[in-house]
């Protein structure tokens, strides 16, 4: 968009306080005003930037399966977590592969960048393909975090995606960027 149209779009902000502060995120209030005069109080989350790995072996992903409090259920999801401040997007990701499947990537491939739901969230997620996988055997998750890795074919996951335990969205934006990834690479 170019500059002359954006100004029509932006806000100011007025004012901002937090509303709560919890080691893993800040819920923030803002005031706020629209270029029009109109004014109100929103409120945005901030957290650390995540990554998510998106690990492929042999025609299958590299996935763990988990229990997620805010659904309280069972989900199936690529290795991921918060990026540590001092490191790059890349190297969070072999981390967090590491840690949650005992596997070392030999290849990575930034797939792309996307905020997690831009109307209330700071942070953004980059989704990083891991390829050459070597199995180590061993995790190495922290005391609260207990995950089974799993192998899927992706033919699998494609299908499934949107239902059941395969319902984290974060799933569906890796697929959509892994489809492009491997869609811009046919043929070489």
């Amino acid at each position: 968009m170019d500059n002359e149209k954006d100004a029509s779009l932006r806000w100011e902000t007025l004012s901002s306080h937090p509303l709560l502060k919890h080691p893993i995120m800040e819920l923030i209030e803002k005031e706020e005003r629209a270029a029009s005069g109109y004014a109100g109080r929103y409120v945005s989350i901030r957290t650390r930037n995540w990554v998510i790995a998106v690990p492929v072996k042999d025609g299958k992903f590299v996935m763990v399966r988990q229990w997620r409090h805010g659904m309280e259920g069972i989900t199936v999801e690529f290795p991921g977590g918060v990026k540590e401040d001092d490191e790059a997007a890349e190297d969070g990701a072999i981390r967090e592969l590491y840690e949650e499947t005992g596997y070392r990537a030999g290849k990575v491939t930034v797939l792309g960048c996307c905020n997690p739901n831009p109307a209330i969230y700071a942070n953004t997620i980059t989704f990083v393909l891991a390829e050459d996988l070597t199995a180590t055997n061993e995790l190495h998750t922290d005391e609260d975090e207990f995950v089974e890795p799993v192998e899927i074919p992706v033919s699998e996951v494609l299908e499934r995606f949107g239902s059941g335990e395969f319902c984290n969205a974060f799933v569906g934006s890796a697929l959509a960027l892994y489809m492009r990834h491997i869609g811009s690479h046919a043929g070489e």
